[in-house]
């Protein structure tokens, strides 16, 4: 079987295939590429400490202008966000091995971005996301011996 290889898949709010699996409590965006359900990908989010943080990170990607970029950062990893065109925003990410950009609208990644809010609570069904994504960190190797 050939690996599948994506371009750059597109996300809108009302798109007519489901592409958002969830969001686990650790604020990962689970995408299905192209509304592929066996190609699941967890697309680091953003993370907040306080309302006010929120504020101006959001205040950032709003004004993002055609070819900036911003990055998200978080313990383990970032997340780039790339402006793209006045109503295309790109999210880097990788899919066997190839990268890929996952395209959005500016209201679909704003949706996104606005569940890091500190009192937001994921869907209780989205927990379940948490554990496999815990569970993919477990079968990866820390360190390499030599």
């Amino acid at each position: 079987m050939e690996a599948l290889f994506c371009l750059s898949p597109r996300y809108r709010l009302d798109d007519e295939l489901p592409w958002l699996e969830g969001i686990d409590p650790s604020r990962h965006y689970w995408i299905m590429v192209n509304g592929d359900k066996n190609l699941t990908v967890a697309l680091p989010g953003l993370i907040v400490s306080a309302k006010s943080e929120l504020k101006q990170v959001m205040q950032q990607f709003r004004s993002l202008q055609p070819g900036e970029q911003m990055t998200l950062a978080r313990i383990a990893d970032t997340c780039k966000i790339h402006c793209v065109s006045s109503n295309c925003y790109a999210i880097e990410a990788e899919i066997n091995g190839f990268p890929v950009w996952h395209l959005f609208d500016q209201e679909t990644l704003d949706s996104l971005l606005m569940t890091a809010h500190p009192d937001w609570q994921c869907a209780p069904k989205d927990i379940e996301l948490g554990r496999r994504l815990l569970l993919r960190s477990f079968e990866q190797m820390a360190a390499i011996k030599n």
